[in-house]
Order: C-alpha cells, then structure tokens, then sequence
C-alpha cells in the first residue's frame, strides 16, 4: 500500500545520496523547490509525470520509490539501453 510517508522518505534520501539540493531536483523534474520540500514532508505527493522523472534522474524504480518494493534499481536498465540508441 502507498505510504506517502515513506515515499518522502525515499525521494529525500534518494537526493542526498546524489548530493542534489531540493532546488537542483525540482528544476530537473520541472518543479519549485517548495513543492519538493512538500513532497520530502509528506505533505504532498506528486504526479506519474514527475515520479517518472525523478525515477529516470536518479536511475531507481517506481516501485521503490512508490514503496512497493525494496529494490531500489529494479528494470532500471532499459533506461540506460534507451539511452545508448538515442
């Protein structure tokens, strides 16, 4: 079941295991960083939009990040085999 608690979670350990600032994610995915302050709290979720694209920057899956799963690069590599043929 979706947590939206543990989903903050997820999203703020996610950044600062890469060393992103709420503002360096939110201009990646196309948000202020209030609004991913938002999300980090728990305040807010977000979009299927904006969790794909937090997903695909950070290389992790949505079902980690959702949750669902505890593998955090679970399928991750089709994006990288998307990449290559771009």
């Amino acid at each position: 079941m979706f947590s939206k608690e543990l989903f903050a979670q997820r999203i703020r350990e996610v950044r600062k295991l890469h060393n992103e600032t709420q503002q360096e994610l939110g201009d990646c995915i196309g948000m202020r960083a209030n609004n991913v302050s938002e999300m980090e709290c728990g305040k807010k979720a977000t979009t299927s939009e904006k969790i794909a694209k937090i997903c695909k920057h950070y290389h992790i899956s949505a079902d980690y990040l959702l949750g669902l799963s505890n593998d955090m690069r679970g399928g991750c590599e089709r994006w990288t085999e998307d990449e290559e043929r771009m």
